[in-house]
């Protein structure tokens, strides 16, 4: 029996997605850290030119070697600055990959708490943040390299100095772990706002045309923008913390330079110490209390990785496994469900047990909204596995079958299908087959799409962003798209709602009769299409109430209320068998 959705490597054990690895971090912080070393080289350096020129005046090696220094510094920065872009875009691309797999191979359900607008935020905002952390992290190891080699010169030239410039160095350390903790708590914050603001953006582009009809305007506008203040609260407090760092790192720092070019002074009176000495000496205490401009690059990592850990969770969902086997080969395409259980927040929303779809024949779902019919639409096709129990085909568990064989010889049509920007042709073609072009116009006819289709500028090479398409004729093309990749077994999730009922019938017709054979699971509203199935699977309440021909279980007054018809609502605890012998109905 089953235990539920069987986990991949993406849920149980998950590492960055394939992408540029570490050799473009390794570059910057090899360029940021030369750049660096060169910055700490010049004080020494000038300092030492400064003594040859009050000395004898002979210092030309030495003017050479400090401009040398500065024109490397310069390049440095420069590449630096190349390297830290390129980084950046490779990590930004990858990361976006990754959430993309993650979303595309996901079970279903399991991005539901995500909403598109959150969704939005992660995979564009986010993930950029996130793609510049491992430079903002390389800039951040060299922004130490500076103030530390600055004190190790400082060191070489005076101990009393270093000392002196070494006692103020925990305040800016106490200073840079508050501004790291403050500002990973107000990112989250601000990033959840960002999301929350974008999902009610799109939940009302999506229901524009109510909203202009309804005249409710102004009161989505302030649905959507409700959030705004809070977002720019966190927003100064970002800023005010950021620039908080600065400030007090401002102080410190003359602070700090006054109190090395005192001693250094002191040390200059007592000859301990050269005027060459002395102007190292200063600007290395500068370039030591410079540790707290690191804060900018510290904000960049504490941003990134918050923004990490939301593109994260997309990478995370979990997906299908799939395993070794294949169907046997021309097998009728028999489907079966044993003991399967699917629960949802707590509560079982499907229970079918010991129901069995003959192969070639076709299978009306039915039930009130809510009862369960998408739910075993998915589990049938295995969209998503049960909880308990198994769903075989031919007689082998789906969970067990290979992707390909699974994908290859299973098909979905749903309501509202998704056809890419390709063309018509294009459209219709992609999947897990290669149907050819005959194929394709063939399952195009099938879905009652062929008329319209060669009314389009260019016909079946027309594009779909160019083609001025109702939401019945994308869903007849979301058929042949279906139609053009049966197997053995034909999933339809309320794939024909935008039809009326004569060409629901025509499709229907033309499904019989130009189609592979094959198993067919039909989700059904209409009493007409419970009809022409060779069967019924009536869902109530979560549980598979009855499985029989439409015409014995029409003559049910709770099957019939199902649909609406005669009036008639299922007493309480409903009956499951036949009416008596002059019962009405």
């Amino acid at each position: 029996m089953g235990t539920g959705p069987r986990q991949t490597p993406v849920e149980t054990g998950w590492t960055d997605p394939a992408g540029p690895g570490r050799i473009p971090e390794l570059l910057v912080l090899l360029c940021s850290t030369a750049a660096s070393a060169a910055t700490v080289a010049q004080p020494l350096v000038l300092g030492h030119t400064l003594d040859l020129l009050l000395r004898d005046g002979h210092a030309g090696p030495w003017l050479l070697l400090s401009a040398v220094l500065l024109l490397g510094e310069l390049l440095l920065d420069s590449l630096t600055a190349l390297l830290t872009g390129h980084c950046t875009a490779a990590w930004t691309a990858a990361i976006r990959t990754g959430a993309y797999a993650g979303l595309l191979r996901g079970v279903p359900e399991r991005a539901l708490p995500y909403p598109p607008g959150d969704v939005g935020t992660r995979i564009t905002l986010n993930a950029t943040d996130a793609g510049g952390t491992p430079a903002a992290r390389a800039a951040l190891a060299a922004s130490f390299v500076t103030p530390v080699g600055a004190l190790a010169a400082l060191a070489l030239v005076d101990l009393w100095v270093a000392a002196c410039v070494l006692a103020g160095l925990p305040a800016l350390a106490l200073l840079l772990r508050a501004f790291a903790r403050d500002t990973g708590a107000s990112v989250a914050a601000y990033q959840r706002a960002q999301a929350q603001i974008a999902t009610r953006l799109l939940e009302a582009l999506g229901g524009a045309a109510t909203i202009a009809a309804a005249g409710t305007g102004p009161r989505e506008r302030a649905r959507v923008l409700a959030p705004l203040p809070h977002l720019a609260a966190l927003g100064r407090r970002m800023w005010l913390l950021h620039g908080r760092a600065l400030a007090r790192g401002g102080v410190l720092m003359p602070l700090l330079t006054l109190a090395a070019t005192a001693v250094g002074g002191l040390r200059l009176a007592a000859g301990a110490l050269s005027v060459g000495g002395l102007l190292a000496a200063c600007r290395y205490a500068q370039l030591t209390a410079g540790i707290g401009g690191a804060a900018t690059s510290l904000a960049a990592v504490v941003r990134g990785r918050r923004a990490r850990e939301r593109t994260r969770a997309l990478e995370r969902l979990p997906a299908l496994a799939h395993g070794t086997l294949s169907l046997p080969p021309n097998g009728p395409g028999d489907l079966e469900l044993r003991g399967v259980r699917v629960r949802r927040d707590g509560r079982t929303v499907l229970r079918a047990d010991g129901v069995r779809v003959p192969g070639g024949s076709t299978a009306a779902v039915v039930g009130r909204s809510g009862a369960g019919k998408s739910v075993l639409a998915a589990v049938a096709g295995r969209l998503t596995d049960p909880d308990e129990g198994q769903v075989l085909l031919d007689g082998v568990p789906l969970d067990r079958l290979t992707h390909e064989a699974l994908r290859t010889e299973v098909a979905f049509a749903f309501e509202r299908p998704v056809l890419g920007e390709g063309t018509v042709a294009e459209a219709v073609a992609a999947g897990p087959r290669s149907p050819t072009p005959e194929q394709i116009r063939r399952a195009v006819r099938a879905a009652g799409a062929d008329s319209f289709v060669r009314r389009l500028p260019r016909g079946y090479d027309t594009p779909l962003t160019s083609a001025p398409l109702s939401g019945g004729e994308y869903q007849r093309l979301g058929l042949a798209r279906a139609f053009a990749h049966a197997g053995r077994l034909l999933v339809m999730d309320d794939a024909t709602s935008s039809l009326d009922t004569a060409t629901e019938h025509a499709v229907d017709s033309a499904l019989r009769r130009s189609v592979r054979p094959g198993t067919r699971l039909v989700v059904a509203h209409r009493p007409s299409a419970a009809a022409r199935a060779d069967l019924v699977i009536w869902l109530e309440d979560g549980r598979v109430r009855a499985v029989a021909p439409h015409h014995e279980l029409w003559r049910r007054a709770p099957y019939r209320a199902v649909f609406g018809a005669a009036g008639t609502e299922p007493a309480p605890g409903g009956e499951h068998g036949p009416l008596p012998t002059g019962t009405r109905t």
